[in-house]
């Protein structure tokens, strides 16, 4: 019998580039200790061209496939997949481990188990241990049907016929014909591969819990999130009773919603009033706060920043940004420095978004600025009071999307004055009589409305 040869090659756990030798660091994407040695068996057949190959075709012959969308039974989950589950999709949850993407995957399958076939295949716990969490999330699953398998090609050929396939997790399943163990790059890179050509094949709507690594990204390369429809995250601490649930990508919606979740002792729940979430009920009294309406995807929702200034101990004042970007905090304090002669250079500065939540959009930047000049002035804004607006490194607020949005939404929460830049004026000119509706330009000219007529406490 001859000798197989096979070769080895060292592989990035975080990125997949491919290195001639160990290395400390991976040269592509600059990670530490993520570099594992692989042994790849070449090919012994030559790949042919297959014979059921589709041709090219006009796009006016493509016939449009009509595709009704499946309510989950969870509805803040179908919220941010865009209105409901669409049929063979690929999707994929990464969250920190504990913080409940199994549980939410067992109520998934719970529900679409009464109306479709759903398997729910998990290479991480025994079928008894999936029993035990049903049983406390309520769920009878007299249609469900539980696997315990670690081998994908097993997996594949129980899950043809079904409906809905659950895989929990990728890191924990691999592939007989690929050397390796389960998690390594080309493992899990494969086994998505092959999912991904199942559910298109198949008609198969697929789940995959997978797990994320310290800096909370999706563990192994990058290619897993490509060839996905769908990627969220789960966002927030174990220990914490709220969840949120983000879309990073979504082919059939918008990759900006963002779902609540509270987790109680019989599983997690969707939540629709989020003003006691994002928002203290002790604004307003001291200085350092201000609450803005922050849009993700089609919702809005009202975020209270806060802040905190210390006088610094060392040469280097620090700057702890929470739920805020750090170069966007850098860039705001150097725009109040020089357009609004406020000076931080001596002062530690603290920013956070309530709730855990993060603010990307650059609607936010006049609520942080306010935030700041309250802080600095130690004046509070009042309770009642709203900002949103971008600002520029002149110091201008410029306009931003959807300011009728956002205004609706200060109404219906019962605020009394919004702040906002004037070029969105003409959008909410609707609204005047409902609420007072402050235009501003100038960063300068919104820190002067609000605190010059304030008296300062101390």
């Amino acid at each position: 019998m001859a000798k197989i040869k096979t070769t080895t090659k060292y592989v990035c756990t975080e990125c997949g580039a491919i290195s001639p030798g160990w290395m400390g660091r991976c040269p592509s994407c600059g990670k530490f200790g993520t570099i594992t040695e692989e042994i790849e068996v070449p090919a012994e057949t030559v790949k042919t061209k297959r014979a059921d190959y589709q041709k090219p075709i006009r796009l006016s012959e493509v016939r449009q496939e009509k595709l009704t969308r499946i309510k989950s039974g969870i509805e803040e989950l179908d919220v941010v997949l865009g209105g409901g589950i669409v049929p063979s999709s690929l999707v994929l949850i990464g969250g920190d481990p504990g913080i409940g993407k199994s549980t939410l995957m067992t109520q998934v399958a719970g529900s679409l188990s009464t109306r479709l076939k759903v398997l729910y295949a998990s290479a991480e716990e025994s079928q008894a241990q999936v029993k035990m969490r049903c049983d406390r999330l309520g769920i009878k699953g007299d249609d469900l049907m539980i696997m315990n398998e670690t081998c994908l090609d097993n997996v594949i050929d129980e899950a043809e016929g079904y409906d809905v396939l659950i895989v929990d997790s990728i890191q924990a399943v691999y592939l007989n014909d690929l050397n390796g163990s389960s998690g390594s790059v080309g493992q899990v890179k494969e086994c998505a591969s092959r999912l991904m050509r199942f559910a298109k094949s198949s008609k198969t709507t697929v789940f995959i819990v997978g797990h994320v690594t310290k800096e909370g990204a999706i563990a192994g390369p990058k290619v897993l999130e490509h060839i996905m429809d769908t990627v969220l995250y789960f966002e927030g601490q174990p220990e914490d009773n709220y969840k949120l649930l983000r879309a990073v990508k979504n082919r059939f919606g918008s990759a900006q919603e963002v779902g609540v979740f509270e987790m109680r002792e019989n599983g997690i729940f969707g939540v629709k009033d989020y003003n006691g979430i994002f928002v203290s009920e002790e604004r307003g009294q001291e200085a350092g706060s201000v609450v803005t309406p922050s849009v993700s995807g089609n919702r809005c929702m009202p975020v209270e920043i806060q802040t905190l200034l210390c006088k610094t101990v060392f040469g280097m004042p620090r700057r702890m940004p929470l739920g805020i970007d750090y170069n966007r905090t850098a860039f705001l304090l150097a725009v109040l420095e020089k357009r609004a002669y406020m000076p931080f250079f001596t002062q530690d500065v603290y920013v956070t978004a309530m709730g855990g939540i993060k603010l990307s959009e650059p609607a936010s930047d006049l609520a942080v600025a306010i935030a700041l000049a309250s802080s600095h002035k130690n004046i509070a804004v009042e309770k009642t009071t709203c900002v949103f607006g971008e600002i520029g490194l002149t110091g201008e607020v410029r306009g931003v999307m959807q300011a009728d949005k956002r205004v609706a939404e200060c109404i219906r929460l019962g605020f009394k004055k919004v702040v906002m830049p004037a070029r969105n004026l003409p959008q909410v000119e609707k609204y005047k009589g409902k609420i007072e509706i402050i235009p501003v330009k100038h960063v300068y000219q919104a820190i002067k409305i609000l605190f010059d007529n304030v008296q300062n406490p101390q």
